[in-house]
């Protein structure tokens, strides 16, 4: 595979399956030994962001963290792949502007059916008013208003969803693709 440096930034409220649909896309990039590097929300709010609240200047400051970190990857021809919640609107355009070849995935599911696949309890602690600043129940969470690509996934199969990223990617001509992926 040939690829131009680039960020693929998955957004999306917590238990979407930003992580899940990156860490396939990942397995993507490796398997056609792309320089790839994988930012989630989890691991980065533990190393480079450790320290930051829920605020909505603490949130905003991990984003642009994650941004900055991006933009260095993709101008050196690295593949930044982004899964995180990054709720605010305003912030996720400030670090799309800042970034050449810059893609935004929403990953869109009903808070129903993330609160049924939530295995911790948060939803249904922050529903029941037991949990401050969650986001998209006691804290905003602000979809994009024209992402790239929009992943409905409580309808779409992980492989389906994974699949229209690539299409996008090799129609932005940010990838082309020697072999088929792993399905």
């Amino acid at each position: 595979m040939t690829h131009k440096g680039f960020t693929l930034w998955l957004t999306g409220m917590s238990g979407a399956g930003k992580s899940t649909i990156a860490e396939q896309l990942m397995a993507g990039f490796h398997a056609e030994q792309a320089k790839v590097e994988l930012l989630d929300g989890d691991i980065v709010r533990t190393n480079l962001s450790q320290g930051l609240g829920f605020s909505r200047e603490d949130r905003d400051t991990n984003v642009r963290r994650i941004g900055f970190v991006c933009e260095i990857l993709s101008r050196n021809g690295v593949i930044a792949v982004v899964a995180a919640i990054s709720p605010y609107r305003a912030t996720r355009d400030e670090v799309k502007a800042k970034i050449e070849n810059f893609v935004e995935v929403y990953v869109e599911c009903p808070v129903d059916v993330l609160a049924s696949r939530d295995v911790k309890g948060l939803y249904k602690k922050a529903l029941a008013g037991d949990m401050a600043n969650f986001t998209g129940i006691s804290d905003p969470y602000e979809p994009p208003e024209n992402p790239d690509v929009v992943i409905h996934s409580d309808t779409e199969t992980l492989s389906e969803s994974v699949d229209r990223i690539w299409r996008e990617l090799e129609r932005r001509e940010l990838i082309t693709r020697a072999t088929d992926l792993p399905a």
